[in-house]
Formats: structure tokens, sequence, C-alpha cells
């Protein structure tokens, strides 16, 4: 998506007064174009069938067709909007996450906030296709880390803790989630409790019969099931970066 063009979104809230308060406030942000609201999912569907729109501002508990069914019908389309979820609830962050929305805003949306969500949605064109990004609390905040932030990955239970440059993140999403949907970007399970970024990486080590990587600054054990693999995988990468 080109940041020079003005953004055509699509408010969606089955509360008018919720509505009516979304479009005002992104009314006089510089850059949206053209703003339409819906109060249900059925309505919404038959603008986007007329209509071009760039991005979707999705209340998530609505009667019908929820917020969260409707990003999953409209990841379905040729061309799909981006979707930022606006909702009163937390719980509904990692549903988020798996549909690939953009951002997550709790209500009340603050100015700040909304302005941080149309700067991702307008930045969205310049990210590498298959980025991903989870969401995480901090203090009571909802933000997204993008998945090439991740060094690598603790596995706590059914939870699982990202480690970035700037610090960690307890998520609710087990290890095993994150494997199977980073693997082909270049993230490798290195312990039964550690997915690691190969990227990352800066040293591997193997001093009698250990193996032992180093990312970040951080010294990691790799099991000895998967040292072989380990060590293959990050020569065929650094040889593909080269």
């Amino acid at each position: 998506m080109s940041t020079t063009q003005p953004l055509r979104v699509l408010v969606v809230d089955d509360e008018q007064p919720a509505l009516d308060e979304l479009v005002y406030q992104l009314g006089k942000d510089e850059r949206v174009g053209s703003i339409d609201g819906c109060d249900s999912a059925p309505e919404a569907l038959r603008v986007l069938r007329d209509t071009e729109v760039d991005v979707v501002f999705l209340d998530v508990a609505m009667p019908g067709l929820d917020g969260l069914e409707l990003a999953s019908v409209l990841s379905r389309f040729k061309q799909p909007p981006q979707v930022v979820f606006v909702t009163a609830h937390t719980e509904h962050a990692v549903d988020a996450f798996d549909l690939h929305a953009v951002d997550y805003l709790l209500k009340p949306v603050r100015e700040d906030r909304l302005r941080e969500a149309v700067r991702r949605v307008t930045e969205v064109g310049a990210a590498p296709p298959s980025e991903d990004s989870i969401p995480v609390e901090l203090g009571g905040v909802t933000r997204f880390v993008q998945r090439s932030e991740v060094r690598y990955v603790e596995a706590q239970g059914d939870y699982a803790r990202l480690h970035t440059a700037s610090g960690s993140h307890l998520v609710r999403l087990p290890l095993s989630s994150l494997e199977q949907r980073w693997s082909e970007h270049g993230f490798l399970r290195i312990h039964r409790s550690l997915l690691i970024a190969l990227h990352h990486v800066d040293e591997v080590r193997v001093e009698d019969g250990r193996c032992t990587v180093l990312v970040g600054g951080t010294v990691l054990q790799a099991s000895r099931r998967h040292a072989p693999e380990l060590r293959e995988l990050l020569r065929l990468h650094r040889q593909g970066a080269s």
C-alpha cells in the first residue's frame, strides 16, 4: 500500500456512539481520506461488495456475525483489506494474531493509539509480505511485536515468552504453535523448551559433545537430538544470506 494515497476506511461497530466517535477521530487524521460507517457485519459486507477499502476498524462483540468471524471472511477476499480490531476486551488478542490483524485497540480508544494504528496501516506495504506480528500486554496496553524482532522463544507451560532486544513478553500461545507458524521463516526448535531465530544467532559452540548457541548475548543449550539439524540449517541459512 502506498503511504502517499489517503486511506479508504470502513468502521464497523454495532454501538452508534462508539461508531460516531471513531469516525470523528479518524476524520481528523490527515492520512485518512474517505470513511464509511456500518453498524453490523452484513452491512459491512454489502459496502465492501461495492466499495474498495484499505482498512476496516472492526468491533469484536457484535450480534450475529461478530468481528472475528467477519475478519475471517475478509481474509478470504482476493485482495483483503487490513484489519484493526477495536474492542473493550483483551481476551481476543490471540485470535487477532491468528487473523493477521494490523493492530488491536482497546476502548475507550486514545487519540495517540489511534494515530499509531493508522501509521501501522500505512506502513504495512513496506513490511515483508510474510511478516507476522503477535499481540503482547504491556501495562494494560496491547501492542504488537514483529516476528523479526524476536530472537528466541522460551516455553513456559502452556505459554511462551518472546525474547527481543528490548525485553521479554509472555504470550498465551504454546511454543509448538509458534514453531509450526514460524519454522519456514528461519525459526528452529533446538530444545523442547526453546525456539530460536537463526538470523539472530551470533555463535555456535560444540564442547565435550554439548552444543550451545549465542543469541543476542544469551547462551542457550541445544539438545543432542537437535544439534546436528541446528548446525546444518545454520550453515544453509548463512549461505543463503551471503
